[in-house]
């Protein structure tokens, strides 16, 4: 691999992992379309599926464990939240990932696609902002209904490499009901539970090229954390209008090649 293909690794971890910070995402959303779709534009050598569900792992991992140590410090992680369905994602992310190495590119571009147009439809619903600025400690949420979630939401994005917070969030914000802040501050710890599950079944099954996972972090850990810096001073209007529109942008993208 040339160092303009390492370059741009780092460039799209940066770009990604700031995004991942001021959204709440692990940047997996953002990610692999970026890594699938770009290095054929620009010459560079392209990059198989799994070897992306892989790096989409990695680096979903790292950024939002650099991002969340800022939103806890703000107060917004909600941690009975964060266990209850991060747990339950987990053992069935765990599994999902073990058994993509079996699983179809194509079905799994099919699973990917769905998940996005599913959120998409989410945050276009209409919703009241007036909890957005509650802090984690006055957040109430339905555990067994969290938990059948997570095992659900878990499963398919071990399947795809992803971190789930472009599907996690919608979720808490209409269907669980959790305030914008708390739901994008406890999303990243959420995620290093999926994210974890997933890399040690993408890892363990020869998934993961370390040499492009590493330049991918190289931008992504500094650029989390700024990240989640510009997010914390956003209108939470902004920041929903935002997600949204990436949601459905590459929900669309995704669609049109399954469809081609």
């Amino acid at each position: 691999m040339s160092l303009v293909f390492y370059l741009f690794l780092v460039l799209c971890g940066a770009t990604v992992g700031f995004f991942s910070g001021l959204l709440g995402i692990g940047g997996g959303i953002l990610m692999f379309p970026l890594l699938l779709y770009v290095p054929p534009l620009l010459g560079l050598p392209a990059i198989g599926v799994k070897n992306i569900t892989g790096l989409t792992m990695m680096q979903g991992f790292f950024a939002s464990l650099s991002a969340m140590f800022f939103y806890q410090k703000q107060r917004l992680v909600n941690r009975s939240l964060v266990l209850t369905l991060g747990l339950s994602l987990f053992f069935s992310s765990l599994t999902g990932s073990f058994i993509s190495k079996a699983v179809p590119d194509r079905l799994l571009l099919f699973i990917f696609g769905a998940l996005a147009f599913s959120a998409s439809l989410m945050m276009l619903i209409p919703r009241s902002y007036t909890r957005d600025e509650l802090t984690e400690d006055e957040v109430i949420f339905n555990k067994p209904l969290t938990v059948l979630i997570g095992i659900l939401i878990g499963f398919l994005i071990g399947l795809v490499g992803q971190g789930g917070a472009f599907i996690i969030i919608p979720i808490l914000l209409y269907i669980l009901k959790i305030p914008l802040r708390v739901a994008i501050g406890s999303t990243l710890a959420i995620g290093l539970f999926s994210s974890s599950a997933g890399l040690v079944g993408k890892t363990a099954t020869g998934q993961v090229p370390f040499s492009m996972a590493f330049a991918l972090l190289i931008g992504a850990i500094p650029a989390a954390k700024i990240g989640g810096i510009v997010g914390n001073k956003t209108k939470t209007q902004l920041l929903r209008w935002l997600r949204a529109v990436i949601i459905i942008a590459t929900a669309v993208k995704i669609w049109a090649d399954i469809f081609r």
